[in-house]
């Protein structure tokens, strides 16, 4: 009879444990799918890090503003050239794919402009086509969004400019406002240099990796990843935006 017992509350337990493993499955897709970052992720200030990383680097306190509808899209445009290119492959799990990453000023960096090209080269591909268009496509999401970031700059720092000629006007700014108010001009031009130092390198790294795949194996498509790399140069040199000098750092490139 105890027996009985037994296998008559193992049937019964058998659909709650069925549900529970599916449950548990299901909380395991909570990282989103298709390998995109996980929607209980995202939300409107999942870029403000931005800001306190740039100014904690140089010695300066965050400021406490909220942030404008400006400020928010120029810090998610931001990200998008600050990421590493190419650095979340199709094969990596989504669980902790986004990270912040440190600001240039915060450590002296090794610049390796090999990295994206080795990266690129030891992928398994089924041709070196696949390899090339994997590069022209990662230029060409650069250029694409080149125009809508500093588009935006442009605008957060003519706002930075009436903004700090407004606090002269104030007499009655608290200590506390001028600070909050200096340090999120200086957040913003911080993070428009950052940018601009980051497609930089990208360029340096897109020319790397186009270098050793004409070298390992020569295709007609490095023509066209030449042309977008040099329009890429070109939008760079060319850039809309003037901020001042950027604090010291020690950054060293090598490859």
């Amino acid at each position: 009879m105890p027996e009985l017992a037994q296998r008559t509350v193992a049937r019964r337990s058998l659909p709650a444990l069925i549900l529970l493993l599916a449950g548990a499955a299901l909380c395991g897709c909570s990282g989103g799918d298709f390998f995109r970052t996980r929607a209980d992720f995202r939300n409107d200030d999942m870029h403000r890090w931005l800001g306190a990383e740039t100014t904690g680097s140089v010695g300066m306190k965050a400021s406490q503003f909220q942030l404008t509808e400006n400020e928010r899209q120029l810090r998610d445009l931001a990200y998008q050239f600050i990421e590493a290119p190419h650095s979340r492959p199709a094969w990596k799990s989504v669980f902790g794919d986004y990270q912040p990453l440190p600001s240039p000023w915060r450590q002296n960096v090794v610049f390796d402009r090999t990295t994206y090209g080795r990266n690129l080269i030891d992928e398994p591909h089924r041709s070196q086509a696949s390899r090339y268009s994997l590069l022209i496509d990662d230029v060409r999401d650069d250029i694409t969004r080149f125009e809508p970031f500093f588009a935006t700059a442009v605008q957060v720092l003519d706002l930075d400019r009436k903004r700090n000629a407004a606090m002269k006007a104030i007499s009655d700014l608290s200590p506390r406002e001028r600070a909050d108010a200096v340090a999120r001009m200086e957040e913003n031009a911080l993070i428009v240099q950052w940018v601009q130092q980051s497609i930089e390198r990208r360029i340096s790294s897109y020319r790397w990796a186009l270098e050793r795949l004409v070298i390992q194996a020569p295709d007609g498509m490095a023509a066209d990843a030449d042309r977008q790399i040099n329009e890429l140069a070109r939008l760079a040199a060319t850039q809309p935006v003037a901020v001042g000098p950027a604090p010291v750092q020690g950054v060293v490139s090598k490859g």
